[in-house]
């Protein structure tokens, strides 16, 4: 087995904590651990976003006195899609269905081609 990269020192506790479980259980090109560290620190940043709505609560009264909900949340929201396409990008297991299983998801092979609107010649 291969040694695994140190975790960059920018990352905060659950970014490092997922930067050493993935190098572990799989080996990664060097472009896929660039795709890591994105979802590494989207981890990291929703954790904070978590804590500055613990602190703030999920809803804020804006300018005009109107209550809405937190940015952060609306931030939050986006940054979980963002990780899920990380995640899908690197194939990694969603859950739970693949405990023991060490290894990644089959590549694909080829490119998907582009799709045309129908009944046009």
């Amino acid at each position: 087995m291969t040694k695994i990269p140190k975790a960059p020192a920018e990352l905060k506790a659950s970014g490092r904590r997922l930067w050493r479980e993935v190098q572990e259980r799989y080996e990664l090109e060097e472009h896929e651990r660039g795709l890591l560290l994105e979802m590494c620190r989207t981890v990291d940043m929703l954790d904070t976003l978590a804590a500055l709505v613990a602190d703030e609560g999920p809803t804020v009264v804006d300018h005009t006195g109107n209550t809405r909900v937190h940015p952060a949340l609306v931030e939050a929201r986006q940054l979980r899609i963002a990780y899920a396409r990380l995640a899908a990008a690197l194939r990694l297991p969603a859950g739970e269905e693949d405990e023991g299983v060490t290894r990644r998801p089959q590549r694909r092979v080829g490119v998907r081609g582009v799709y045309g609107p129908r009944g046009v010649a």
